[in-house]
């Protein structure tokens, strides 16, 4: 739809609209072009009522924290969907169950759980997501998934459909599941185990410190860059990488992390064109060394 038609149409929303929305600053790598339309979600009635005012009618790109993404430089022919604080909130239900909003970082969840003596969510405390991005992909790291923890989830599908799904009729992957495309995750419910705040706290922090020492932090950088390739090698997609790259090339401000090779760095200025070029210039050549394929981890949206 033309510009002039969706704003006819999205009236009402106007005070959450945007129309020709900067996204260069809503995504770790500081990069990016517009959206046709930015839309803020203020809570589920109202966002129930603007999809179902959109009747599909545009693309639908939801996002989270933004540290998973990679935007192109021109403007996103869709309407780009962005939940409010109203989805950030977390409570707990009995004695092991905590119920969180899809906006909550991954971080606060963990946190969360300390002070409710609740171990098993150690691990998010070193990714930099958000609860929406982190089930869309069944993040994890150190050996742990968010299928490991997750009971439920509730969701919404792109009619304005309320749904609740049980993580057991999900099937999970590595950094991937079978729910559909369209679905806009609203809360979800995850199982801990009971546990003493100071043992959780300690090991808390013996995966934030091994982070830290091999992972960049604080630059221009959006996680893991591929995935690992299961049932392709034993090798570690950082280890293929050293092996068929120099690790000092770049494509104008784009840039392979000093601290961990499958970590890309805008070192200022780089363009959508200038990572997409590293990416692609990274997967051809362990391709060509190793046989392997490798596939991207980050979210793309252009």
């Amino acid at each position: 739809m033309k510009i002039n038609e969706l704003k006819n149409l999205l009236k009402e929303f106007e005070t959450n609209v945007s129309f020709e929305y900067d996204l260069k600053k809503k995504n770790w790598f500081n990069i990016g072009g517009k959206s046709k339309v930015f839309y803020k979600a203020d809570n589920l009635k109202e966002l129930v009522n603007f999809l179902k005012k959109l009747e599909n009618k545009e693309r639908i790109f939801i996002l989270g924290a933004g540290s998973n993404t990679l935007i192109a430089d021109d403007v996103f022919d869709g309407v780009v969907i962005k939940l409010s604080k109203n989805f950030n909130n977390i409570s707990l239900m009995g004695e092991d169950i905590i119920i969180a909003g899809s906006a909550v970082l991954d971080k606060s969840l963990s946190e969360f759980a300390i002070e409710n003596n609740l171990s098993g969510f150690e691990f998010l405390s070193c990714i930099p997501g958000s609860i929406g991005g982190g089930i869309r992909m069944n993040a994890g790291c150190f050996g742990k998934e968010f299928k490991d923890i997750l009971l439920s989830i509730q969701a919404i599908d792109t009619q304005g459909n309320i749904q609740t799904i049980h993580s057991k009729d999900i099937k999970f992957e590595y950094r991937n599941n079978n729910l559909p495309d369209d679905l806009i995750f609203l809360s979800a419910s995850f199982r801990g185990t009971k546990s003493e705040a100071l043992k959780i706290k300690v090991e808390t922090e013996k995966l934030k410190v091994k982070k830290a020492e091999n992972q960049p932090t604080k630059i221009k950088t959006s996680g893991s860059t591929f995935k690992n390739p299961i049932n392709q090698t034993q090798k570690k997609v950082w280890e293929l990488i050293k092996e068929s790259v120099h690790l000092d090339k770049s494509f104008g401000d784009a840039c392979i992390s000093e601290k961990h090779c499958n970590f890309f760095v805008n070192k200022g200025n780089a363009t959508f064109d200038d990572m997409i070029n590293l990416i692609n210039y990274v997967s051809k050549n362990v391709f060509e060394k190793t046989g392997i394929k490798i596939e991207k981890e980050i979210k793309i949206l252009k």
